[in-house]
């Protein structure tokens, strides 16, 4: 019965237009993404030489199991370089401030919540010169230390969730980071949506703020593809909360042609409908509104599509015992963990003929094997849309692991580094630390 829906839903539907191949992968920035200063723009107004220049940066890399001082994966340090280098390379001694884990104000000494010690060397590897480093991020030593650059140095502070104050945007602490230089540079888009002393206060205390390339380039690809895409525009939601979703989805009612759902959350949807859905994941409380977005897609025109087919385990083990079933006749202690295949032949179609594509979230437990075809799969689709010219975009978390594990990192248009950013700024959220910049 679901799926006969969604087939006629597909096929009442207005055919897209195919995309040209020869087009260029470009998007549209609106007009409010150009009105906050970046990086570039900075320098153009100021000369930078001799100049330090305060850089917020995500240094949340992960440290090896076996000693906890090793990094394992420098993706985030590889990912500040394009920023710091320019800024070296303008003559501004960079000074680089991040929180490390969630210490809660204590000072620890190593692990994942400690120190930043671990990536010292790492950064001087990978930005050619030399990095100092202050055991505070504030105080005498830190002033002391900051006044002693001369040009194209690069000072380190330390873990600024040492202080109780980061996570509540503390004057004290802002105006203690903002002694430091006159210039700042927010490159932390994975913290852009948090008002703390680092990423939104520091700027009350600073001549000029700016984004760096990474927050840029994260702003024209999230905000610029959803607000004026290259039609059609389909997004896909996955994810096992529904909760953290619900928001997202019924902003992108206002934006998308199509939107694809799976993952966890699916279930409340289902239940909606007035679905058995077995032993599956339900956020009971949100039932009423998952149908309330249903509605509001049927009323606005938007193709809201669920997986018409899912994938059934009798228990949530890799080992578990499978089988497909329609939606509509899930029973007894079975249990949905990804979407099934008459669903990813719809999700090829829909995503074939899409111009802007974003995709966040997983279709299923894809960290278990017999459960990652779903999202293996759209992984796959999001490269073969970019290798036709299509704007694609993955964020959060889980569905960038899903698509790196894929090994098909490359092949879409942008990763980006922030979950939870990601999908505020999804909502039409203002983020705190993009607000808190200069206007160009």
């Amino acid at each position: 019965m679901f799926a006969s829906f969604i087939r006629k839903a597909i096929r009442s539907s207005t055919a897209a237009a195919s995309c040209n191949a020869q087009q260029f992968r470009s998007i549209s920035i609106t007009p409010a993404l150009l009105e906050k200063l970046n990086v570039q723009g900075l320098a153009d107004k100021v000369n930078l030489e001799g100049q330090n220049v305060l850089m917020r940066v995500d240094l949340n890399v992960p440290l090896s199991k076996d000693d906890d001082v090793t990094v394992t994966d420098d993706t985030r340090l590889q990912a500040i370089a394009p920023t710091a280098k320019f800024l070296l390379e303008k003559g501004a001694n960079v000074i680089l401030c991040s929180h490390f884990g969630r210490p809660k104000g204590e000072i620890i000494e190593t692990g994942k919540n400690g120190r930043l010690n671990p990536v010292v060397d790492p950064l001087k590897n990978i930005l050619g010169v030399d990095v100092k480093k202050v055991d505070d991020c504030m105080g005498e030593e830190v002033e002391a230390a900051a006044k002693s650059l001369t040009k194209g140095e690069v000072l380190l502070l330390e873990n600024t969730r040492f202080y109780k104050g980061e996570t509540k945007n503390d004057a004290t602490l802002a105006a203690g980071l903002g002694s430091l230089a006159d210039y700042f540079v927010m490159d932390a888009f994975g913290t852009a949506h948090r008002a703390h002393s680092s990423t939104a206060g520091v700027t009350d205390y600073m001549k000029l703020s700016a984004a760096g390339f990474l927050l840029d380039k994260e702003l024209k690809y999230l905000k610029g593809a959803v607000d004026k895409p290259n039609r059609p525009l389909c997004a896909i939601i996955g994810g096992a909360k529904v909760s953290t979703k619900l928001p997202v989805i019924e902003s992108l009612l206002e934006k998308c042609d199509t939107i694809l759902l799976g993952g966890g959350m699916i279930f409340t949807f289902y239940k909606a409908l007035g679905y058995d859905i077995g032993k599956s994941m339900l956020e009971e409380e949100y039932v009423e509104l998952a149908g309330k977005l249903m509605k509001m897609a049927e009323e606005k025109g938007v193709k809201l599509i669920l997986p018409p087919d899912v994938i059934l385990a009798d228990k949530f083990a890799e080992d578990a015992t499978t089988a497909i079933a329609k939606a509509s006749e899930i029973s007894g202690d079975w249990m949905g963990l990804d979407v099934g295949p008459e669903t990813l032949e719809i999700f090829k179609e829909e995503i074939g003929k899409s111009n802007t594509i974003v995709f966040n979230g997983p279709m299923g437990v894809f960290e278990m094997k017999p459960f990652a075809c779903g999202t293996i799969t759209v992984a796959e689709l999001m490269a073969e849309a970019t290798d036709r010219g299509a704007t694609t975009i993955v964020g959060g978390g889980d569905s960038v692991a899903a698509v790196n594990q894929a090994g098909l990192g490359d092949r879409v248009s942008h990763i980006s580094t922030g979950g939870g950013a990601s999908l505020e700024l999804l909502e039409g959220k203002e983020l705190p630390g993009v607000a808190a910049l200069s206007e160009a």
